[in-house]
């Protein structure tokens, strides 16, 4: 699951996409994917329908998201699809 802003920056990266593409995908405005990264390591407050959908987005784009004990995020491998 999605919960830091360092988390969903980190997603971005791997896959190489930028702020507004995350944000079209997600049908949000830019400024909302800027202020979840804003964030930092503390957790994202945004409403749970709006963090479903950055993370669907990127999900669709390939990211995994890892929760073991900490955030984090992987490619999802081909064994994975």
């Amino acid at each position: 699951m999605l919960v830091t802003g360092h988390q969903l920056k980190a997603a971005r990266a791997l896959i190489g996409m930028e702020q507004t593409d995350l944000a079209a995908r997600a049908d949000l405005h830019v400024n909302t994917i800027r202020k979840m990264e804003g964030k930092g390591t503390a957790e994202i407050t945004s409403g749970a329908d709006i963090v479903r959908r950055v993370q669907s987005a990127l999900e669709a784009a390939g990211v995994e998201f890892m929760n073991h004990g900490r955030p984090g995020v992987r490619l999802r491998g081909e064994d994975q699809a």
